[in-house]
């Protein structure tokens, strides 16, 4: 398949997840208090609301900084790429679950933290396995050499650590588990995946100049500004 088929595909369903988030963003109609009552009464919407556009958003963000640099597509990148989209389509529901749950409070606030997390955590794992399917199947543009394989792998699957964590915190503070999804988000606003240019890159040549015993740089146009 054409890569630019399977991208446009993956960005009309992130573009109808990251909608969906919206929808459930609403106060009652004028009459039932003050407004500023109105919308801090609905703080857990809000909340998840913002945690689960970012993540939405840092997915998006990141599979296209991955694709961008893949070569080729093969049967088995589809269907990891629909198992990853499969999860991303499910942020709504459990988004709109935990806000109601969390605003009134008791066991089934835990219960659907503990799901939302789930979810999330389940999101990582596809596109960790996507992440390392590309790399080490060789559907990149410019193979990273051995050396600079798992440092991206590992950069990327720490934030799977994260979500199995605030799984388990979801039965101790509801609260505090989508405070952990929302830390999460920030560290992958950072680029965590092989892009031209970025910390993979420098990874590569690392690994490149400890192969050759040169210098770091040397034998490299240092004119061209990105070495991968």
């Amino acid at each position: 398949m054409d890569r630019g088929r399977l991208e446009a595909f993956s960005d009309g369903v992130f573009a109808v997840a990251i909608t969906l988030l919206a929808l459930d963003l609403a106060v009652p109609e004028p009459g039932h208090g003050h407004l500023i009552t109105q919308l801090g009464d609905h703080w857990a919407s809000f909340a998840a609301f913002v945690v689960s556009f970012l993540t939405i958003g840092i997915i998006w963000v990141n599979h296209h900084t991955l694709f961008k640099n893949i070569a080729h597509i093969d049967r088995a990148l589809l269907f990891l790429n629909l198992l990853l989209l499969f999860f991303v389509v499910s942020i709504p529901f459990v988004t709109s679950t935990i806000a109601d749950y969390l605003q009134h409070g008791g066991p089934d606030a835990s219960v659907a933290a503990a799901i939302y997390e789930g979810v999330f955590l389940w999101m990582g794992l596809s596109f960790g396995v996507l992440f390392w399917w590309s790399i080490t199947r060789e559907h990149l543009k410019e193979a990273l050499p051995p050396g600079a394989v798992w440092s991206p792998i590992i950069r990327f699957g720490i934030g799977n650590i994260g979500y199995l964590t605030a799984v388990g915190v979801a039965f101790l503070s509801p609260g505090a588990a989508l405070l952990i999804s929302g830390l999460l988000a920030v560290y992958y606003m950072f680029e965590q995946t092989p892009g031209r240019g970025g910390s993979v890159g420098r990874d590569a040549g690392a690994a490149r100049d400890a192969g050759t015993g040169q210098e770091p740089g040397a034998g490299r146009d240092s004119g061209r500004g990105e070495d991968f």
